[in-house]
């Protein structure tokens, strides 16, 4: 079987072993972690950080956790609706006053994080992607494909914008610094929105599925044909550095499964880890409060949408294309995070399911 680093609870001894036989069935490298009341029972790692596996994953590897990076900037918006700065039934325009046109003066802030505002694609050029003030303003131009609210479909990457540029309206920083400073920072966590070139040599460049190249695009789940957005975005782009130094708070999220498991730990004990409150009870609350259940049309699947978050029973969370997932489990002060920069095609992806199952058993134990 293969080797894994790190150290974990004999009680949740089979989250190491899943990892362990995920490495084994091919994978190239990856990381899992599981926190209970805010500190770690398990955090474990093995396998490579490079597509050659040359170079051995260690402790402080990160990678792109692609859509898993939602979740982060769901919680920098719940943050500031907690300390009273955002009205999260308000108009997107009233703190965005060039977004009020072309149909949108009725989108709701929380119309943007329940990915129902009408808004799902990306259109432009990838390039711009990497320029805050040309990608907002794109989206300031948009026409909603659907009458705000009535409707979900997945806004792949243009609900990091449109949810960044209210914090940074409110705020005067971008997301990936209010992220750093306020959530981040007092956590000593190691994840990052807009990642700096001296992190470089840690990171795991995203490795596309087996018999797939650079060239790999993202898709819907539901469908390996169907683009998940209308500019198609392909492993390379994820591994260029132009979008790590991006800010793309619904996509270009770099870390592991400690950082991830730690930061949304957060939300499943109550809004404090470690000493640090980060949220109020009621303000952890919003983010599983239902705001659509139906079909996304986008996805082509069955969805419960909250704030920021999907809804599964009692839990809440999201992953990222490619396989990186977290899942959040209030009642049992749990979070569960899995880390790859390995991908599969995801019809055949049941690597996060497997590693929160092996989670939930040692809570049995």
């Amino acid at each position: 079987m293969a080797d894994t680093q790190g150290s974990y609870d004999d009680r949740f001894a089979a989250v190491p072993h899943a990892l362990a036989g995920l490495l084994d069935a091919g994978d190239a490298g990856g990381s899992a972690a599981v926190f209970v009341d805010g500190e770690p029972v398990v955090d474990v790692w093995g396998g490579f950080a490079d597509a050659e596996r040359t170079t051995a994953w260690q402790r402080d590897t990160l990678t792109n956790v692609w859509s898993v990076t939602k979740t982060m900037t769901a919680l920098c918006a719940l943050v500031l609706a907690d300390r009273g700065e955002l009205d999260l039934e308000a108009p997107v325009g009233r703190y965005w006053p060039e977004f009020a046109r072309a149909g949108k003066e009725k989108v709701l802030v929380r119309h943007v994080l329940a990915h129902t505002a009408g808004l799902p694609d990306w259109d432009g050029p990838i390039e711009e992607l990497y320029d805050w003030s040309s990608a907002t303003a794109r989206l300031a131009a948009q026409v909603p494909q659907w009458e705000p609210g009535s409707a979900a479909g997945y806004h792949s990457l243009t609900q990091g914008y449109l949810v960044g540029e209210v914090v940074r309206r409110i705020t005067g920083q971008s997301l990936g610094d209010f992220f750093a400073q306020q959530v981040a920072g007092p956590l000593n966590a190691d994840f990052h929105i807009g990642l700096s070139a001296e992190h470089d040599h840690r990171v795991a460049l995203t490795v596309p599925p087996p018999s797939r190249n650079e060239d790999y695009a993202a898709s819907a789940p539901g469908s390996s044909a169907a683009p998940a957005t209308a500019t198609v975005v392909r492993v390379r782009d994820g591994n260029s550095a132009d979008w790590r130094r991006a800010q793309i708070p619904a996509a270009s999220g770099f870390g592991n499964a400690r950082s991830v498991a730690l930061v949304q730990s957060v939300m499943a004990c109550a809004g404090e880890v470690r000493g640090r409150r980060l949220l109020s009870p009621a303000g952890c609350d919003r983010a599983r409060q239902e705001h659509f259940q139906g079909m996304d049309r986008l996805l082509g699947m069955q969805v419960r949408y909250g704030l920021g978050y999907g809804l599964f029973g009692s839990s809440f969370g999201w992953g990222g294309w490619g396989g990186s997932i977290i899942m959040v489990d209030p009642g049992e002060r749990m979070a569960v995070a899995y880390v790859t920069n390995q991908m599969r095609e995801p019809a055949d992806d049941d690597r996060g399911l497997e590693i929160i199952t092996a989670a939930y058993g040692g809570l049995l134990a």
